[in-house]
């Protein structure tokens, strides 16, 4: 087979080049090419032009190349040109490859001189070409026009280091001749990021435009102002030559013509010239790519193992085969199913790290939102005010408020299904999603998926209300957590019985105040009670505390002269501070126990307030009994609530497996169901032809000869001429080093003399 390859490395690199921009995948591999950096009107377009001898780039002023240009160069006998976004498309007129290249860029930055990074990709064939890969990248400038904006000269040079700094790119450095090469812009940004020199090539355009007597000869002999790989000359059509569509193959026989003619360049006339470079940049760009083979196989084997797995599917692919559709339907359907459970369950590789989705959403529905919703109607308990009694039994009055509150909570429970239907509705489209390659699936599978939720829903909600209606059919006053009217208790706490040492003296005591009575026991725990007090008639006084007593002291007595403990017409209670005293007393307040002076109140409405104690009691029992009872009935509901919605909706949806497969088939044509949608196939082509490309790429790298030698890169020169580019502080510093320093030094010396004499 002989050393095959080496000439085939160019054409690899484009077909890689071309896989990997249609795939999106562009980024993963540096792929060695050259790029062509300049300032603007350096010449960049002409020797572009020059290579592939037609006219094809957009002349103009100002900044012409405002996106990236890959130019592919593809020796072959027929005469085209193809773009990548362009697909099928063969363009044999070159003013149309102009026109084209025009309006692509114009569609990405508008008309007004905007630039952008994202490339165009262009191939020309040609058997006037050699193989090459190039990118034209916007000339240098430091003026903004039209609607550029003000960082325009950053933004270029950004762009231009994207490329230049990669290890794999060579840098083609376009100097005017009748410039100061010393401060050429695109020999400072080469040097920039590549200080060896190692990947930088120059070039001088614009020989014939030098001044009179003045020559280049020493720069292209790579004497003056050396460069590591050195320079080479050319001599492009000039605007005159252009305006007049001077052919190029003409302007190029007048280009060797001027090198053989000319007296300084005649000795090397066979090193100038377009063809003499095109030639070089060829070699170069084969021996770099060369150089850089072990690097790029090893990124283009992890390229194939990533690939392997999906291309596996496709090997033996045929679209329309009966079989594949009805194998491939089967998979679908399975997949989805398992997919959705791994939703709900929140397991594999369906979970969502970024934010809750599925179950977890729907988790989160149940435990916190359905909760807080309960309680905003709960709260609206606490505001039950002006409870008449006159009308009704206590009993009657607690169960006509219990069923208005029970009712409110039909709208909460109803809002739950719906916030759980929409998460399970997004579940399944998510789920959906993988069946993006056959849309008529996709929807179908959708709407029967959808219909299905919706038929469940009104199922759970009759559920749901039917639940409601239980608990308002028969108010449980019996259930072990009920309070009752009995059991309802105010306040509990320690509190000192102050009688006198006759009568067995001072005594500390647990009380319990409920809405009905006040009792007292030996201790907390309740099971000793001492005596329990009925609240009907009773009243508070203050008692001024003893001259000796730290302790804060009320009595409660009965208005009727009654005694109130044993033969006493009044108890004397102690506090240990005033603070706990006056919360006592609220808490008589609220059982109905007044303050021995009359209560007047002066704020609100008078039919908010009775003078009448017990009735006060049964609105404060009441109250409290309702919301006992609500918060019984709301953990029942916050209970049940997710078990029917689990049971009648999430459980449920188990037809996948069962019915999904049944009511798919009888929906319609298998075949259009199974029809692959054109971006999918776009895709496997893609995919299949990016895997190929990476197979046959490593197959021809694996064929090339290690003994293959390439051209070595010459040896260092110094090209300390080239400026670096330096910040504002640095500048500073050289011109103080420059001007200042001599100047300080001048007048230290001029000082000593005069200290001498």
């Amino acid at each position: 087979m002989g050393n095959r390859g080496m000439e085939d490395l160019i054409p690899l690199i484009n077909k890689l080049q071309d896989a990997f921009s249609s795939i999106g995948q562009s980024c993963n591999l540096d792929l060695p090419q050259i790029a062509v950096v300049g300032g603007q009107s350096a010449g960049k377009s002409s020797v572009l032009e020059n290579f592939v001898g037609r006219d094809f780039l957009p002349r103009g002023s100002g900044i012409v190349t405002r996106r990236p240009l890959i130019l592919q160069l593809v020796n072959n006998k027929a005469e085209y040109a193809e773009f990548l976004h362009c697909k099928g498309r063969k363009f044999v007129d070159f003013d149309e490859v102009r026109q084209e290249i025009e309006a692509e860029t114009d569609r990405i930055t508008g008309s007004n001189k905007g630039i952008s990074p994202v490339p165009i990709n262009l191939r020309v064939y040609s058997p006037h070409v050699l193989n090459l890969t190039l990118i034209d990248l916007p000339g240098m400038t430091k003026v903004a026009v039209g609607d550029q904006p003000p960082d325009i000269e950053h933004q270029i040079r950004d762009m231009i280091m994207q490329f230049i700094t990669r290890e794999s790119c060579l840098i083609l450095a376009v100097t005017p001749a009748n410039t100061d090469l010393a401060n050429s812009d695109a020999l400072k940004v080469a040097k920039e990021v590549d200080p060896q020199g190692l990947r930088t090539i120059g070039v001088i355009t614009k020989l014939d435009l030098m001044d009179e007597g003045t020559d280049a000869r020493d720069i292209l002999e790579n004497k003056l102002l050396p460069l590591r790989r050195g320079y080479i000359g050319v001599v492009n059509r000039s605007q005159k030559d252009i305006d007049g569509r001077k052919d190029i193959r003409a302007a190029m026989a007048a280009e060797r013509k001027f090198f053989l003619s000319h007296p300084s360049y005649r000795h090397m006339a066979e090193r100038m010239g377009t063809p003499h470079l095109q030639k070089t940049l060829n070699q170069q760009l084969t021996n770099h790519i060369r150089d850089t083979l072990p690097g790029l196989r090893s990124k283009l084997q992890s390229q194939l193992l990533s690939l392997e797995k999906e291309v596996e599917e496709y090997k033996n692919f045929r679209p329309d085969d009966p079989t594949r559709k009805t194998k491939a339907l089967l998979q679908m359907v399975q997949q989805f199913g398992v997919d959705f459970e791994k939703r709900i369950e929140g397991s594999g590789d369906q979970v969502d790290t970024a934010e809750l989705s599925g179950g977890a959403r729907i988790n989160r529905i149940f435990h916190e939102r359905f909760p807080f919703e309960l309680l905003i109607k709960f709260h609206a308990i606490k505001n039950v005010h002006g409870v008449r009694t006159g009308l009704f039994t206590p009993d009657l009055a607690f169960e006509a408020i219990v069923k208005k509150q029970i009712i409110k909570l039909k709208e909460p429970c109803l809002k739950c299904i719906d916030l759980v239907i929409q998460e399970l509705i997004n579940t399944f489209r998510q789920c959906t999603n993988k069946l993006g390659s056959y849309p008529r699936l996709r929807e179908e599978t959708e709407r029967i998926v959808t219909n299905y939720v919706r038929e469940r829903e009104g199922k759970t909600k009759d559920q749901v209300l039917l639940l409601i209606d239980i608990e308002l059919s028969y108010i449980n006053t019996n259930h072990e957590d009920f309070i009752g009217f009995a059991k309802y208790v105010i306040r509990k706490g320690w509190l000192t019985l102050h009688i006198s040492i006759m009568k067995g003296g001072s005594k500390e005591y647990w009380f319990v105040l409920s809405a009905e009575s006040l009792s007292w026991y030996k201790d907390e725990e309740e099971k000793e009670k001492k005596y329990m007090l009925p609240l009907d008639n009773l009243k508070l006084r203050d008692v001024e505390k003893g001259f000796m007593s730290t302790k804060h002291i009320f009595a409660i007595f009965n208005t009727e002269q009654r005694n109130v403990y044993k033969d006493l017409r009044q108890i004397e209670l102690a506090c240990d501070s005033q603070e706990d005293m006056d919360s006592w007393k609220a808490s008589f307040l609220r059982a109905g126990v007044y303050p021995e002076k009359d209560q007047t109140v002066k704020d609100g409405p008078s039919d908010t307030f009775s003078m009448d104690p017990q009735l006060e009691r049964q609105v404060e029992t009441i109250r409290n009994l309702v919301d006992s009872y609500i918060g019984i009935v709301n953990k029942t509901i916050r209970d049940l609530m997710p078990k029917t919605i689990m049971h009648l909706m999430i459980n449920s949806v188990n037809f996948i497996h069962s019915e999904l497969l049944a009511y798919l088939y009888s929906s319609g044509d298998q075949n259009s169901l199974m029809e692959e949608s054109a971006d999918q196939a776009q895709r496997r082509d893609e995919m299949l032809r990016m895997y190929h490309a990476i197979k046959e790429a490593l197959g021809i790298i694996g064929d090339i000869s290690t003994s293959t030698v390439s051209t070595p890169v010459p040896p260092p020169v110094n090209d300390t001429w080239i400026p670096e580019t330096r910040s504002e502080n640095e500048q500073h510093a050289a011109v103080w080093e420059r001007v200042t320093f001599p100047l300080l030094w001048l007048s230290m010396f001029r000082m000593n003399c005069l200290y001498t004499a």
